[in-house]
């Protein structure tokens, strides 16, 4: 077998190719699949260190396995920290974090603009441990600041949000956070490390649902975190081994086969969510068009600062507009018709897939809020969100102008 090393400073692109490509006796190019659910010992005192934590070795699935490890450093270094630890879901990846970082009385500032199942999970579940959490504007830095209590561990925000794409300042969050001997945590999963590196304005977790763009093809569950080594050996790893919220080896292997093309793909599906995004605002039964990537943004030259692309401000590539609507109610008959006359676009709440997939937020990904929730997160009726894939551009407006024509 060989024995070189990779140089340090590598671009990118080439550590999400490169990274942990680990080879067995057989000198394979591409990293193995280990489908095993434990690993035999060479004798009764390893096994006693390695399950007492004396010595490195692997020992279940369940919390050590080669092809997850291989993901996890492979992540880690694309997003520039020092460590990475792999779970079943990106859902899962929050409620590790949580579980790690925060016991009865402690607080969480949380955007009120995020997921629907991370303001369920932090606002509703953990409230029955005793854990108080207060939802804050998304872009309101003072709102932030004014919600900081002696108590304190957490501020969480993901950027952009889903849908509305919504841009924090990760740097002034960042300062809030430490200035409380708090931590920040970013949910990185619309731009991915393509795009931003969130730990390099200060951020210190980031969290990841590998089912979007990580995979990159609609086909596997997965989450991670990432950040300090210390944190994540001493206080997150050792509820993974007890709880069980793992990532399954066969799925971090696609998603190791995803992140080799992250960037070109970023890339693209990007310059296609421009260029639908710039099409959406002409159209006369279009009221508004979320998208960083249009000067019409309230955050589009934050955006650009903290989102890059071959050293390019990128937009990324989910997109979201409003109907023109009389009210409420027809505001989601609309929408409704829009989505339904798609031929090309899937219907799914998924994103970051390679095919172009739309949904209706207030029903779907944010359904289970209550309409207090969805009208303070901005999420209306006549909201259709697109997370943009890799088909041709002139079919994508195509397949939308077949709804939307009608409407005017």
């Amino acid at each position: 077998m060989s024995t070189r090393k990779l140089p340090d400073n590598l671009h990118p692109d080439t550590l999400a190719v490169r990274t942990a490509v680990e080879k067995s006796q057989y000198g394979e190019n591409s990293e193995a699949l280990y489908l095993t659910s434990s690993f035999v010992q060479p004798d009764a005192a390893t096994a006693a260190r390695r399950f007492a934590n004396e010595e490195e070795g692997y020992i279940y699935s369940r919390f050590t396995n080669p092809t997850v490890t291989s993901m996890e450093l492979r992540l880690a270094a694309m997003e520039g920290t020092e460590a990475c630890i792999g779970t079943s879901s990106g859902m899962a990846a929050i409620l590790l974090m949580c579980l790690g970082l925060l016991k009865s009385g402690d607080h969480v500032i949380c955007s009120q603009s995020v997921f629907g199942s991370t303001i369920k999970l932090i606002g509703s579940e953990f409230a029955k441990f005793g854990v108080e959490s207060t939802f804050v504007s998304q872009t309101d830095v003072a709102q932030w600041q004014a919600a900081v209590r002696p108590t304190t561990k957490l501020l969480f925000a993901e950027t952009p949000t889903n849908p509305l794409t919504e841009v924090c300042d990760i740097g002034a969050l960042a300062r809030i956070a430490h200035a409380a001997g708090a931590l920040l945590a970013v949910d990185n999963c619309f731009c991915s490390p393509a795009l931003s590196q969130p730990v390099k304005l200060g951020a210190d977790l980031i969290i990841h649902s590998g089912t979007k763009y990580l995979d990159g093809q609609g086909r596997v569950i997965a989450g991670a975190i990432c950040g300090p080594k210390k944190l994540i050996d001493e206080k997150l790893l050792p509820i993974m081994r007890s709880a069980g919220m793992s990532l399954s080896p066969f799925n971090a292997w696609v998603v190791l086969k995803g992140l080799e093309t992250l960037s070109i793909r970023m890339q693209a599906q990007s310059a296609n969510a421009l260029a639908l995004a710039s099409w959406l605002e002409a159209q006369p039964a279009v009221a508004r068009v979320y998208y960083p990537g249009l000067t019409s943004h309230p955050q589009h030259a934050l955006a650009m600062q903290q989102q890059t692309l071959n050293g390019q401000g990128c937009g990324g590539a989910v997109v979201s507009f409003d109907l023109k609507a009389a009210d409420a109610d027809g505001a989601r008959k609309n929408a409704f018709h829009v989505i339904d006359s798609t031929c090309v676009c899937s219907i799914t709440a998924n994103l970051g897939d390679t095919k172009t997939t739309i949904t209706h937020p207030s029903t779907t990904s944010h359904g289970r809020l209550s309409e207090a929730q969805r009208q303070a997160a901005g999420i209306g009726q006549g909201l259709i969100r697109l997370a943009v894939g890799l088909e041709h551009i002139d079919d994508l407006k195509a397949d939308l102008a077949r709804g939307l024509d009608s409407l005017t």
